[in-house]
């Protein structure tokens, strides 16, 4: 259980305990029924008969209260037996418990990632095993890829309207039937078609996962807690392909499957008693079609999330991700053909190690970026001295895109094209690693900035803005996983990656002034268009 949230039973359907929590000591005091309130917590003129009060901590600061729905009354798939509550205003949980429950997605959010990049090191024993060829056994992680962008429409609709935590629960459900089949698969057709499945069922989380952060966190917290997120599904690819080099090297290939399922198992059980249903309880007045029309709209309405890219703020913001993802997608396929060739003639396992380079730089990134996008925030809201009725900073979305972004969108071009002419030039190894750590930096910048974005330019349909964006990335970083070896074959890693640098750098940076000159109007036209179709 996370440290600051105690069990809360409920006393009946009318009696909801409320907790009240202390924001600078984290204490916790339970007003039930009655409320009986301490005397360091009641102040004057307190009403009675469980009204709840203002309450002060020692430090007085302003306590925050939370509201606990009781078990019988609890949203999602077997909802009763999470053990930390579900509250009316998830804001409110305490802190610890909003990390811990971020912690949980973020490596929920590993299993999709982990599953494409745990299998680069086993393709060439599949192929042998499975009597196959290397291009047939690619199309598993072409396909895998492809599924990841496109069923998070599917799973981000539904947790819009029946919750995080049921989505949750039946994708990570058939991840582990899929994952178990692809394991004793007896052929390669067997083996890619089960590998779609699991790939689109583990990709759940990188849609809703970004839903839950966004539930939870203020917006002036938001960025550093979305960069933590970010940190699970962006390092994934960079241990992943070290752990499947062990167990391809030591047992067998089809042990990384196992260790899949193991994994998603594991989280299976944290997130049935971990976590609770976040999304905001809505009373939907839409009068539902009967028959054979409401299973049809079932299937196409999530498709019509792709129309929110005709709105300018969003397709900006979302092509600024999928280019830096895409170019990520370029340097880990570049890594795996240029180091076991000469002059480097890396093993296995010693390829999986340089993918620790780029990684580093993601984490370093994720944890120091995300505190920087939400001190930038609340300077320009500060500098523009916007303040609400109650004299709180009121933030726009595209305040978090300013020097950060123009220094991140510059970085990782430039240390993609560093690091291409370092292994064309047969340099050192730990010059091409040194450019793949500060790859990783920008690219992370990139990523949390615009991730953070989008859920507040859709704050009603957050885990809606981000499958967007996995649907253009993944269609970018297919393409980049299929496109790369024959562009270094055609030019060399130098030339292929200063093509796509250079491509990179052009675009993104075009996107960025266009957001810097037009964003506001842009996102006020939205937004009225949005509300209208309410």
């Amino acid at each position: 259980m996370a440290p600051d949230v105690e069990k809360a039973e409920d006393a009946g359907a009318d009696n909801t305990t409320k907790i009240v929590l202390g924001e600078e000591k984290g204490d916790l005091k339970i007003q039930q029924g009655a409320s009986e309130t301490s005397s360091e917590e009641q102040q004057p003129g307190a009403q009675p008969n469980g009204v709840l009060t203002k309450a002060t901590s020692k430090a007085g600061s302003v306590a925050r209260a939370l509201e606990t729905v009781p078990r019988s009354q609890r949203r999602g798939l077997l909802g009763r037996f999470a053990i930390i509550p579900e509250v009316t205003n998830p804001y409110n949980y305490g802190n610890r418990t909003k990390w811990w429950m971020t912690i949980i997605v973020s490596f929920a959010a590993i299993t999709s990632s982990t599953g494409s990049s745990i299998f680069y090191p086993a393709l060439a024993e599949v192929a042998h095993d499975l009597h196959t060829t290397p291009t047939v056994t690619n199309l598993s992680l072409a396909f895998y890829m492809l599924a990841m962008g496109f069923t998070p429409l599917w799973w981000s609709a539904f947790s819009e309207k029946h919750g995080r935590r049921t989505i949750y629960l039946i994708s990570f459900s058939l991840f582990l039937v899929f994952s178990c089949i692809s394991a004793v698969s007896v052929n390669i057709a067997m083996l890619i078609v089960f590998r779609i499945l699991s790939g689109g069922a583990a990709a759940s989380v990188q849609a809703v996962g970004a839903g839950t952060v966004a539930d939870i966190w203020e917006p002036k917290e938001r960025g550093r807690a979305m960069g933590v997120f970010y940190l699970g599904p962006l390092c994934g690819p960079g241990l992943a392909p070290i752990i499947g080099g062990a167990l391809t090297q030591g047992l067998h290939w089809r042990s990384t499957l196992w260790f899949l399922t193991i994994f998603g198992g594991v989280m299976l059980i944290l997130i049935l008693f971990c976590l609770p249903e976040t999304v905001e309880r809505r009373e939907s007045n839409i009068q539902e079609p009967d028959g054979i029309n409401k299973g049809i709209e079932r299937i196409v309405n999530p498709v019509k999330v792709l129309a929110m890219l005709r709105y300018p703020p969003i397709i900006v913001a979302v092509w600024s991700a999928a280019i830096a993802f895409g170019a990520m997608f370029v340097l880990n396929v570049s890594i795996q053909a240029d180091f076991d060739k000469p002059p480097y003639n890396f093993t296995i396992i010693e390829v999986g190690l340089v993918y620790l380079a780029p990684t580093l730089g993601y984490a370093v990134s994720s944890l120091l970026g995300g505190r920087w996008i939400d001190y930038i925030m609340a300077r320009e809201a500060r500098k523009a001295g916007r303040y609400d009725e109650n004299g709180k900073l009121k933030y726009l979305p595209e305040d978090r895109m300013k020097e950060n972004i123009w220094l991140a969108a510059t970085l990782y071009p430039a240390a993609l094209i560093w690091y291409g002419w370092s292994v064309e030039k047969n340099l050192h190894w730990i010059v091409a690693c040194v450019a793949c750590v500060f790859f990783g930096l920008g690219m992370m910048l990139v990523m949390g900035a615009v991730t953070t974005m989008l859920t507040e330019f859709t704050p009603k349909r957050s885990s809606s803005g981000i499958a967007i964006n996995n649907f253009v990335r993944n269609i970018l970083s297919c393409t980049g996983a299929v496109v790369t070896q024959p562009l270094i074959d055609a030019m060399g890693t130098g030339w292929m990656c200063t093509l796509i640098g250079l491509f990179a750098f052009v675009t993104g940076n075009a996107a960025i002034m266009a957001l810097k000159t037009w964003g506001p109007q842009w996102r006020v036209t939205m937004e009225k268009k949005l509300n209208a179709q309410k």
